[in-house]
């Protein structure tokens, strides 16, 4: 059912009031749909210490923190961060990192591909996150906001690398879809 169960002892009391409460609360919540929660609280942990060891490692270098963002450098970070999310969560070329996480259905869309979690052993969380784009990009803008901090050079170069290509995209779809226009074809 995706419950949140603490891991304790049996005989603990407190330990047994907190499970029956987790348990209550999974059982509420799911309204009878099948809800992992206790894989989204993992996550949500997971990514919170992976924000918090960023944010470490950029006050240990002592980079001191801008006042605020630069216009462009939110354009940029916006575009790389779309481009990254698809090319993990979707490309076809990527496949192999989700695939012990997920289930191909079919294509979607230019290169891309249709998968679905696994729903046994625990997967079907990390199969959410790898297949959602708009999951994945909560992730990648953590990872690039980081890298603008603690190597800013690189970071925006790859971030620059990643814009092209969603620009590159854009054209393909433009030109492809020009082209079945002007020719009657798929």
């Amino acid at each position: 059912m995706g419950d949140i169960t603490p891991d304790a002892t049996p005989d603990n009391p407190l330990a047994r009031r907190l499970r029956e409460l987790a348990r209550r609360t999974g059982r509420r919540y799911s309204a009878g749909h099948d809800r992992p929660l206790g894989g989204y609280l993992a996550a949500m942990t997971v990514f919170g210490a992976y924000t918090a060891a960023w944010a470490t490692a950029v006050r240990l270098r002592g980079r001191p923190l801008p006042d605020r963002p630069q216009p462009w450098d939110v354009v940029l970070t916006s575009v790389a961060t779309f481009r990254l999310s698809r090319l993990l969560s979707k490309a076809s070329v990527t496949s192999p990192l989700r695939a012990p996480f997920t289930r191909y259905v079919g294509p979607q869309g230019p290169a891309e591909l249709h998968e679905e979690a696994e729903a046994e052993d625990g997967r079907d969380t990390v199969g959410e996150l790898v297949t959602c784009p708009f999951c994945t990009s909560v992730w990648v803008v953590s990872t690039l906001t980081a890298g603008q901090m603690l190597w800013p050079r690189a970071t925006r170069t790859a971030m620059g690398a990643l814009a092209a290509l969603a620009g590159a995209d854009a054209l393909q779809l433009a030109y492809g879809g020009l082209m079945s226009r002007t020719t009657g074809g798929d």
